[in-house]
């Protein structure tokens, strides 16, 4: 079993496309049950966020997998003629696992460092778990993901004045007005994003902040968290008029206000400059707005300046990080090769088993009646044999198993002598014994035992 990955994010797609391919909470249990009826598809989890879109699955055969979920993640959101998959990137293996302890870390974020990546992994790896949709292999991987997220905010100091998006709002909007001091504020949502956001700008000296909500009740709650006040949609015009910043991070799925409505909004307030920031995916605010005199539209993407002037600080901390994703990795590739040595060697041993008795069978047919003695000596020299040709590669998977590649050693041996195959013909005759037909056992003489004992000894 592989993980593959398959995915979208800030790096090879600009937010136009990815607010079209952006899951929302309400389709993830959709998405998430079509995933599993892909063929060869055992396991899913789908990671949606404002930068990124990433789909993680198990599958026994990674390429076909990381085709198919293409295919999938382009057709289910119905881009038309669109080509998206020119966006995406598909990982597999070890890859695919450094790729996610990466992103849990927030190394692959947008903002290095910002520490809502963790609690959304956790969403993603929760909404999946609890939609049926993982298993062994997706449970390790998510728990050691989680894990290292963890060591990497308390072992290193990424974690620490960290650049997260409601921070690079408010530095953004220090750059249009200079000193925010005696500014005023208009939240346009009342989630987490703008919790933090209104936490940064009061920080800044902001003290004048509104909260529009869908859900009134929401939007009091945080008012009343930052002393605030609470207002409505319905009276989104008129709160625009006295308003220097906007930040805006809803849920909505279409636009919250179009070029022409602001056009009016600046006319009424004699065109003063306005700053406004649209955080959401997909985007609230019409891009034409930053067409408008005086008006200081930015979206996620232009988060990108604002990164990188700190960026090289936050690369001394992201190199400490990688030797933890370093480890991390090792770990799991460790875990994906001990958990399928066992059931390997069991089935190449099986694999022996049957081609020895087919042999044999037929062996002594051609050679007529023969005593038992001459029988057991046949039958004993098929099964040193078998033992010593299995016991070399056996030996050779046990050591790779505790090498960081070893699966892909393991994942070979069931290849190259068709063990899956086997295993699933196996299960049908332990099947047909649990029916209506009596199971038919045969029981080794002391010879064959004897002799089978021997060879064992030999080879172990």
């Amino acid at each position: 079993m592989h993980v593959v990955m398959v995915g979208l994010s800030h790096k090879t797609a600009p937010v136009e496309v990815r607010e079209k391919v952006a899951f929302p909470d309400d389709l993830i249990p959709e998405a998430l049950r079509a995933l599993q009826e892909i063929d060869g598809i055992g396991e899913a989890a789908i990671l949606s966020t404002c930068n990124r879109t990433e789909v993680y699955a198990a599958s026994a055969s990674p390429a076909d997998a990381i085709e198919q979920i293409k295919t999938f993640v382009d057709g289910f959101r119905d881009l038309g003629d669109y080509d998206l998959k020119q966006h995406l990137y598909g990982l597999d293996s070890l890859d695919a696992c450094a790729h996610l302890f990466r992103v849990t870390s927030s190394l692959d974020s947008m903002v290095v460092g910002e520490g809502q990546i963790l609690a959304q992994v956790k969403e993603c790896y929760w909404i999946a778990q609890s939609n049926g949709a993982t298993s062994t292999v997706l449970n390790k991987l998510f728990h050691e993901a989680i894990r290292t997220g963890k060591r990497v905010r308390t072992e290193t100091s990424i974690g620490e004045n960290a650049v997260s998006i409601s921070y690079a709002a408010v530095e953004l909007a220090k750059q249009v007005f200079g000193e925010l001091l005696g500014r005023s504020a208009l939240l346009l949502g009342a989630g987490e994003m703008a919790e933090l956001t209104a936490k940064h700008l009061c920080a800044n000296g902001v003290r004048n902040i509104t909260v529009v909500n869908r859900t009134r009740e929401r939007a009091e709650e945080l008012a009343r968290v930052i002393d605030g006040k609470a207002g409505s949609f319905d009276e989104l015009d008129e709160l625009m008029l006295n308003a220097d910043i906007v930040v805006s991070s809803t849920a909505a799925q279409e636009l919250i206000l179009e070029k022409d409505r602001m056009a009016k909004i600046m006319h009424t307030r004699k065109n003063r400059p306005i700053f406004m920031f649209d955080i959401a995916v997909p985007r609230d605010l019409d891009p034409g707005i930053n067409d408008l005199y005086n008006t200081y539209l930015y979206d996620i993407d232009d988060l990108k300046n604002v990164v990188a002037a700190n960026k090289a600080e936050r690369e001394k901390e992201a190199e400490s990080a990688g030797s933890i994703i370093e480890e991390s990795v090792d770990v799991f590739a460790q875990w994906m090769s001990t958990r399928e040595v066992v059931p390997t060697i069991t089935a190449l041993k099986r694999k022996g088993e049957l081609i020895l008795e087919a042999e044999v069978e037929k062996a002594t047919a051609r050679m007529g009646d023969l005593s038992e003695r001459e029988a057991n000596i046949i039958k004993g020299l098929g099964v040193g044999i078998v033992n010593k040709l299995l016991h070399g590669p056996i030996i050779k998977m046990k050591e790779m198993s505790s090498k960081r590649d070893g699966y892909v050693y393991t994942e070979s041996l069931r290849e190259l002598f068709d063990l899956d195959a086997l295993e699933e013909a196996d299960s049908e005759v332990i099947a047909g014994r649990n029916g209506d037909s009596p199971e038919v056992t045969v029981e080794p003489t002391e010879d064959e035992e004897a002799a089978t004992d021997d060879s064992l000894r030999r080879t172990t």
